[in-house]
């Protein structure tokens, strides 16, 4: 009798859960993103939402949450309700967080349920006119030859640029002080400016820069080439065998929320990236589009904890 009662139970749940996603969406939904404004997770997520409005005839909005690394936002859409109506932009940083931070109140492996991936970016080494270097061995040569001189600017403590930046100095045998800002934005406005030397920036950050002649592209840290800036070769070509730090992005969901949504959103989400005239618009802003199942997504987010979690320990990168 127990056995049926809770047969019967789980059999309700499935059929309420297929009612769910059947009705969804419902109402406005939102897509958390742990950053500023006009930052690359804002770029990417504001036309992936406008195509869902369109595609849904109900609206989804971006939620800009940032702080915290990111945390701020992250924290904010894996305890809200399991029901698809608050998302996140997930990106390669809370998979850096997992080892950067002593206390998380969220654990990327286990509180995120995986959609989809949306896109890979690289980061691109830009510099600012004024060094002296025209290709990557001539900058490292300059690194080396003056350690104390040059500062790069990322978007935070932790984040994928501070990071990819640390990466490289730890596999060139450099030195770059370090300076901080809240977000990709004032990071490349700064740089823009002449305030700081170098940043590691993300692709749709640094491409309509360098292609006004802005800053200085040197490498892009992806194994291959990208489309938007086809003449700038992998920073391991260019003289660092092995370095390679991608940056992912992907929508998640909190945790607990049902297959039948996961397959809903993955589909739709799937569908507009996938389209030809999406896949053009990422491509020109630096970004690849990238699609995946959960399962994927979800192996993926795991191997990234893992790379991370040896690049800070070798760096010994810390939270100020």
């Amino acid at each position: 009798m127990k056995l049926l009662r809770a047969f019967v139970v789980a059999a309700g749940c499935l059929l309420a859960a297929g009612a769910q996603a059947q009705d969804y969406p419902s109402k406005i939904v939102r897509i958390v993103v742990p950053f500023p404004a006009g930052g690359t997770t804002d770029i990417l997520t504001r036309a992936i939402a406008q195509k869902l409005t369109e595609e849904w005839k109900q609206q989804v909005i971006v939620d800009n949450r940032p702080g915290g690394g990111a945390n701020i936002g992250a924290e904010h859409a894996v305890k809200s309700p399991a029901d698809g109506y608050t998302l996140l932009m997930a990106s390669t940083v809370h998979s850096i967080n997992v080892s950067l931070y002593p206390k998380l109140n969220y654990d990327p492996l286990k509180d995120f349920t995986p959609i989809t991936l949306v896109a890979e970016t690289p980061q691109v080494l830009v510099v600012h006119p004024s060094v002296p270097a025209s290709n990557l061995k001539e900058f490292i040569a300059l690194l080396k030859s003056s350690p104390t001189q040059f500062t790069y600017s990322s978007a935070g403590n932790g984040s994928q640029p501070h990071l990819a930046a640390e990466l490289f100095k730890t596999m060139t045998g450099t030195n770059m002080l370090h300076v901080p800002y809240k977000g990709g934005p004032p990071a490349m406005t700064d740089l823009i400016a002449g305030h700081v030397n170098a940043s590691f920036a993300t692709g749709p950050s640094a491409v309509p820069n360098v292609k006004t002649g802005k800053i200085k592209a040197l490498g892009v840290s992806t194994t291959r080439r990208v489309p938007a800036l086809p003449d700038v070769p992998t920073i391991a070509e260019a003289g660092v065998p092995g370095y390679e730090a991608s940056g992912f992005f992907g929508l998640v969901g909190p945790p607990g929320l049902s297959p039948a949504l996961v397959a809903k959103i993955n589909a739709a989400v799937v569908r507009i990236v996938k389209d030809p005239a999406m896949g053009k618009y990422l491509s020109e802003q630096g970004a690849e589009p990238l699609t995946s199942t959960p399962a994927e997504y979800a192996a993926l987010i795991r191997d990234e904890v893992t790379k991370w979690t040896k690049v800070v320990k070798d760096s010994g990168a810390k939270i100020d």
